[in-house]
């Protein structure tokens, strides 16, 4: 493993994030501290509770996987495709570094960059609700298999842009509308029973299940399943980047 090459493009990666952090850190803050407002205040005063958890607090881990999955996707397909964009991928390629090592240091730092900004946000969620995480250790496994699958996703879609706004379809498209359809600021269980069989198609529905359960020991699907889809995730994320590298899909010519 060349950990030379990996620490000199997480390095750069990261370097870029500390460059621009009032838009890097402080947009996320931001808009998270306006969903508190508009979700938690005035949505809030006319839902009181969800299964016994205060709604203001029951949104926190919703809102911490939109951040998540929207940061993760937008770092690391900006990573890999602004070399492409300006040239310098063919540098990259032709560096003696394997394709693993290439994805362990774009990954790396987008993913780095997610859990940094999830973790300011969580900090954030105290000044205005009480948030209680029942199981810490499976808060920071989920937080970070998420954004990892994420940036893994994230990079694909850099490889597979051919321009700036193919760059932004994916993410405004179908991340954001997954995450909203996916009980970010409500239970499945809230749903009629048809409609709450139609979510369980969501993927998304998953991951944000076993990031509450982590906070509220209360889950929409079996915790079991949560792991599951998020590790389905991640191979499927790595078994399509190794097809891209192994065939140099989108990346020579």
């Amino acid at each position: 493993m060349n950990w030379l090459a990996i620490r000199a493009i997480y390095s750069v990666e990261m370097a870029r994030f500390f460059r621009t952090i009032w838009q890097s850190l402080a947009s996320p803050v931001l808009s998270t501290v306006l969903y508190f407002v508009v979700f938690g205040a005035a949505i809030g005063g006319r839902i009181q509770s969800v299964e016994g958890i205060a709604y203001g607090a029951f949104i926190v881990p919703g809102l911490i996987m939109l951040t998540v999955l929207q940061q993760s996707v937008s770092n690391a397909s900006f990573g890999i495709y602004f070399p492409k964009f300006i040239g310098t991928i063919y540098e990259i390629l032709s560096a003696p570094a394997s394709f693993l090592e290439i994805v362990a240091g774009y990954v790396g730092a987008a993913a780095t960059k997610a859990v940094l900004i999830a973790l300011v946000i969580l900090v954030t969620s105290f000044f205005f609700v009480g948030v209680h995480i029942a199981h810490p250790f499976w808060m920071v496994a989920f937080l970070i298999l998420t954004a990892v699958s994420f940036s893994l996703l994230g990079f694909l879609i850099g490889i597979w842009a051919k321009n700036f706004e193919q760059l932004q379809i994916i993410p405004l498209m179908v991340i954001t509308p997954l995450v909203f359809l996916g009980g970010a600021f409500y239970s499945a269980s809230m749903l009629p029973p048809f409609w709450a069989g139609v979510a369980r198609l969501n993927p998304v529905l998953y991951l944000i299940s076993g990031f509450r359960w982590s906070f509220f020991d209360l889950a929409d699907v079996p915790v079991g399943v949560s792991l599951f889809a998020v590790a389905l995730f991640l191979l499927a994320g790595l078994f399509a980047v190794w097809a891209i590298f192994r065939t140099g899909w989108r990346l020579r010519g």
